[in-house]
């Protein structure tokens, strides 16, 4: 089999740990995932769950948040970061999977899903778009529409800042904000990177 190519270990750091435990008790299969950048969470989901039929959808520009526009260095090429995502998920991919590719900014690819047929549709939702403040609150609550009683939804990121420690680059005053007001339809999973919540009603 042809190795997986990635330019960081992001997600073996943050995510892997976590999902290792979650994923085998949660056997979604119905993602969403905003922000896919080289694969790395895709094809893991793709791999852990390759026994049974799944269906993924991957959302995101391939332009890069203010993070990479500010790093021009050839690691954060994002016409090279989407060529590697694809490379990485032809590895991958299986005939239990249907994958779908939203290039395009999550607020309106999320809103044409919301629109057609799939609206309290996905068991696992994935946001790790944008990290502006606003971005990831308009995520939280599109996906949370998105996301069926009893899904569960991740928030990487809880704890990142951008280098200014601007609180409009600063996903966790976007992300408790949203809990904060949905609380009363939400349970809680919390860890040092990635905030998880579970939808309990609409």
């Amino acid at each position: 089999m042809t190795e997986l190519k990635f330019t960081n270990g992001w997600f073996d750091t943050t995510a892997k740990p976590i999902w290792d435990d979650m994923i085998p008790k949660l056997k979604p299969q119905k993602i969403l995932e905003v922000g896919s950048f080289e694969g790395a969470s895709t094809c893991y989901l793709i791999e852990k769950l390759s026994n049974r039929p799944l269906e993924i959808h991957c959302i995101d520009t391939w332009n890069g948040g203010i993070e990479h526009q500010e790093d021009a260095s050839a690691e954060h090429d994002m016409n090279v970061v989407k060529q590697t995502f694809h490379s990485n998920i032809d590895i991958v991919k299986n005939d239990n999977l249907d994958l779908y590719i939203h290039q395009g900014y999550s607020d309106i690819e999320m809103s044409k899903l919301l629109v057609g047929e799939y609206k309290d549709y996905f068991d696992f939702i994935y946001i790790d778009g944008s990290h502006e403040s606003p971005d990831v609150l308009c995520d939280a609550v599109l996906g949370f529409r998105l996301l069926k009683v009893g899904g569960v939804m991740v928030f990487d990121d809880y704890l990142w800042h951008h280098g200014d420690k601007s609180l409009q680059f600063c996903p966790k005053l976007a992300i408790d904000s949203f809990v904060n007001i949905y609380w009363r339809k939400l349970e809680i999973t919390t860890s040092p990177c990635q905030l998880i919540i579970q939808k309990t009603s609409n």
